[in-house]
């Protein structure tokens, strides 16, 4: 953002600085001695692939001098009011689409996957109401990680043969910030240390919500219910994988609010970044091989901007999800809330290596393909 703002001030011949936090954007403008300085409070929000790519787009005709600043600035006003790209119903289906092919990529069964869509949807629709409800949207994620356990540990006690853990986790894989951690460890390589490191914060804080939630709902079930046995997963066919490949794409589409132009270029970037990883794990190892899934990802995005002339983020942010180590981040806190002190080490060392690994795969790319 800071690298955007400095190059649209000097085209437009003004001296500006700028700083920006997931919280606050700073601009001065004017030489050192004589400096007007500006501070907006922002909130980190949510990813809206859809208007970045028309806030690109407006920004270009200001910089090329189609549009004035002030016709630029009024279309920007107009985007920033303008309706959602998809509706509520399509957004939750998306959730439950979204959780359901979480299982697999998992390791889970049909029961998981059916799990996990079920959970999915009341997750979906507990955000809608959330966005409405403020004071519900500051306590979202534990409280959707307490509902997603508790609904995963009634299918078991009613006869439901399935993996609390896996359901739970797929139905809250939305909610896991992956995708923040990777952005502030990339934040931290490229030296923009305050942003990096209060994002780094805010994705820690949020995993240890969803713990907590989670955590939560297994006393309950355990203080009504008394212990569950543990369900045997049943193996789907490989070709299933292939299926939740195309249709996990698809529903970050939506929660990722792109446009529908887009849907064909976010699913080969999931497939490339899918195919990417599984040889770099071949060739590196598992941690190490979201490397090779974050190196073709990032060179694939960065020859669809030169193709469209639209932003790389549109198909790198949604590639990038089938890679980040959330999950590997909240298993490694569930099993310290265990007192399974060597898992949670081990699972938190595995969840920062495959972090560098992808922060390492996406500036490589940057290199590789400018």
């Amino acid at each position: 953002l800071e690298e955007a703002l400095s190059l649209a001030s000097d085209r437009l011949g003004l001296t500006g600085q700028f700083f920006s936090t997931p919280t606050s954007i700073m601009a001065s403008f004017g030489p050192q001695d004589d400096q007007r300085t500006f501070m907006i409070r922002v909130d980190p929000g949510e990813s809206d692939l859809g208007k970045l790519a028309r806030t690109d787009e407006v920004t270009r005709e200001v910089l090329n001098g189609r549009l004035s600043p002030a016709e630029g600035t009024v279309q920007l006003d107009q985007l920033e009011h303008s309706k959602p790209e998809y509706g509520a119903l399509l957004t939750t289906i998306a959730f439950g689409i979204a959780s359901g092919s979480a299982a697999r990529f998992l390791g889970g069964g049909w029961r998981e996957c059916l799990a996990g869509l079920v959970i999915g949807l009341v997750i979906g629709l507990l955000a809608l109401s959330a966005g409405r409800h403020p004071a519900l949207g500051k306590v979202f994620e534990p409280v959707a990680a307490l509902i997603a356990s508790l609904l995963a540990a009634a299918m078991a006690a009613l006869g439901f043969p399935v993996s609390i853990f896996l359901a739970t986790l797929a139905g809250v894989i939305v909610l896991i910030p992956g995708l923040m951690l990777t952005t502030a460890m990339t934040e931290l390589s490229t030296r923009h240390l305050a942003s990096g490191t209060a994002r780094f914060m805010g994705a820690i804080v949020l995993l240890l919500g969803i713990v907590f939630g989670i955590a939560v709902g297994t006393k309950v079930v355990t203080l009504i219910h008394g212990s569950i046995a543990a369900a045997q997963v049943v193996a789907l066919p490989e070709w299933t994988l292939l299926v939740s490949l195309v249709v996990t794409p698809l529903a970050f589409v939506v929660l990722l609010k792109a446009e529908r132009r887009d849907a064909p270029w976010i699913v080969l970037a999931g497939a490339l970044a899918f195919v990417g990883a599984r040889v770099g794990a071949a060739t590196l190892g598992p941690e190490l091989g979201a490397f090779g899934g974050a190196l073709v990802t990032g060179v694939a995005a960065n020859w669809y901007a030169r193709l469209t002339n639209r932003p790389s983020q549109i198909v790198l942010v949604p590639g990038l999800l089938l890679l980040v180590p959330g999950s590997v981040g909240l298993r490694s806190l569930t099993s310290l809330l265990d007192r399974e002190v060597l898992l949670g080490v081990e699972g938190a060392f595995q969840m920062v290596l495959i972090a560098v690994s992808l922060v390492s795969g996406i500036l490589i790319a940057q290199i590789i393909s400018p």
